[in-house]
C-alpha cells in the first residue's frame, strides 16, 4: 500500500511542477506572436511611409532585374537601374526595393546624390515565398516612380 501512495504522490507533484512551466511557455508564445518590429508593415503602409502619401506612377524608366524563378529565397539577386539624369538639380534621390508579402516589406533603401553619376543599385534580398519585388525611385523633384516583377520562390528564405 505504501508504494502505491508514494507513486500517486510523485505523480501529483510532477503534474503540479509541470503546469506552471507549460503556462509560462504559452504566455511567451503569445507575446512573440503579438510583438511586431518597427519595420513590420504591410506593403501599402511601407509605400505610404516612404512617399508621405504622394502618388506613385508606374514607369518604364526603371529597369528592374530579378529572376523569374529563385531556387533559394534567402539570396535573390536584384538590380534596379533608373534611366534618369544625375544632374545638380535633376537626379534620382533614392531607390527603394520592396517585397509585397514579406514580414518586413522594406528590403533596401539607398540614398543617392548627383555624385553617384548613375541611378543604379544591385543587391541580394530575402523572399519568404512567391511574390512581387518592387523598385521604387524618388526623384529630386519629389515625384515617385516604380516598376514591379513577380518572382517565384521554390525554397523560402525568411524562416
Amino acid at each position: 500500500m505504501k508504494r502505491r501512495n508514494f507513486i500517486k504522490s510523485m505523480m501529483a507533484v510532477s503534474a503540479v511542477a509541470v503546469t506552471p512551466v507549460a503556462l509560462m511557455a504559452k504566455e511567451e508564445a503569445e507575446k512573440k506572436a503579438k510583438k511586431k518590429g518597427p519595420n513590420d508593415l504591410t506593403y501599402d503602409a511601407a509605400v505610404t511611409a516612404i512617399t508621405g502619401g504622394k502618388e506613385v506612377k508606374e514607369s518604364d524608366k526603371i529597369k528592374l532585374t530579378v529572376p523569374e524563378i529563385a531556387e533559394n529565397g534567402a539570396v535573390v539577386p536584384v538590380k534596379v537601374q533608373v534611366d534618369h539624369p544625375m544632374e545638380e538639380n535633376n537626379y534620382v534621390k533614392a531607390i527603394h526595393v520592396l517585397s509585397t508579402k514579406n514580414g518586413n516589406v522594406r528590403c533596401v533603401d539607398v540614398m543617392l546624390t548627383p555624385a553617384n553619376a548613375k541611378g543604379y543599385f544591385a543587391t541580394r534580398i530575402k523572399l519568404g515565398g512567391t511574390q512581387e519585388v518592387v523598385g521604387l525611385a524618388e526623384l529630386s523633384d519629389g515625384t515617385f516612380i516604380k516598376a514591379a516583377k513577380s518572382v517565384k520562390v521554390t525554397i523560402g528564405g525568411c524562416g
